[in-house]
């Protein structure tokens, strides 16, 4: 059972709702599916599909996914949206290598999906030993990190702060040591303390954007907890 903190989040309609109203638990999950589509892609990719069939499998993964029904198969029990969707997606591949292909996989489009930037990513990613399954979550931490980032971005330009952002937006990696933040200043016409103060801010915010989007995609704050150790191993590497 989800805790009250957690009780409205995305993950958690889908598996609070998933089993009796269906049609809200769809609009959470496809919500969190438009954030998260790219790592299923790469996933599929990384099993071996070539491109067309990676989207096909996609799309058909999204649509069996949002079929009345699906959602039943959400188990509170694992907690996460990523598991969820790993596990789902690859059942869906092992049941598609072992059915005859005598229909078109992916029963149209569920999505407006960007496969042409997607296999452009694709292609430009390392080449990377780690099985599929680890290269999964590496992919799903860095979608994570650019959906918190694009949060915080808007937030800054619905302040009129873009120009601020774009300047800061880089002191978000690396140590507060190593930040320049004389040249920040510079740039920005600023003190050197101001910059200090703006960066500050900055990364407290995205760490509570960061804790925020997690929240989204598990069922209680110990699984979010978890999750962050988690993706944050994942990013790390071997």
């Amino acid at each position: 059972m989800c805790d009250a903190k957690f009780a409205t989040t995305r993950w958690s309609v889908v598996l609070l709702a998933g089993r009796h109203d269906t049609e809200r638990a769809r609009h959470a999950l496809a919500g969190l599916c438009k954030t998260y589509w790219y790592p299923l892609y790469a996933f599929a990719r990384r099993r071996g599909h070539p491109p067309h069939d990676a989207q096909d499998l996609t799309q058909g993964f999204f649509a069996q996914l949002l079929e009345r029904g699906a959602l039943a198969h959400a188990d509170p029990a694992r907690g996460r949206f990523r598991s969820f969707m790993l596990a789902m997606m690859s059942n869906y591949l092992n049941g598609q290598r072992q059915r005859a292909r005598t229909q078109k996989r992916g029963g149209g489009a569920v999505f407006s999906l960007d496969f042409a930037m997607a296999e452009r990513r694709f292609a430009t990613e390392p080449v990377d030993a780690a099985s599929p399954d680890k290269l999964f979550d590496r992919q799903w931490a860095l979608a994570l990190l650019a959906e918190v980032l694009r949060q915080l971005e808007e937030e800054h330009r619905a302040q009129d702060k873009a120009e601020i952002f774009a300047a800061l937006k880089d002191t978000l990696a690396g140590s507060r040591e190593s930040q320049p933040y004389a040249e920040l200043a510079q740039r920005l016409d600023w003190s050197e303390n101001a910059v200090k103060v703006a960066v500050h801010r900055l990364r407290k915010r995205y760490r509570e954007l960061l804790r925020a989007e997690i929240a989204q995609t598990v069922a209680t704050s110990a699984d979010a907890d978890e999750e962050m150790r988690h993706l944050g191993a994942a990013l790390a590497g071997p």
